[in-house]
């Protein structure tokens, strides 16, 4: 059996990318940075949604009504103001 050979494959090698590859941007071109945010955000809504609601009271779920229909499209907007102003617009996704 002949002895492996070791391969090495340098991550960031300059000289051998194309012309329109770039190793810094985001494959998709939605900032990464967004889809965490919109994930931890979603999460944290539904989370005091919940909350206000389990409270059984008639404010908190007056509350949590409002939270739903003020709070997801400020949320969303803002989310999506934000990825268009950090979008990859050089290299845009395939």
């Amino acid at each position: 059996m002949p002895a492996a050979q070791p391969h090495f494959a340098p991550v960031r090698d300059e000289h051998s990318l194309g012309p329109t590859e770039d190793l810094d941007r985001e494959p998709d071109g939605v900032p990464h940075d967004v889809v965490g945010l919109s994930a931890l955000f979603s999460f944290l809504l539904a989370a005091l949604v919940l909350g206000l609601w389990l409270t059984g009271s008639t404010t908190g779920r007056v509350s949590a009504i409002a939270l739903l229909v003020f709070g997801v499209p400020m949320l969303v907007s803002g989310l999506r103001e934000r990825s268009e102003r950090e979008r990859d617009r050089d290299h845009p996704s395939r």
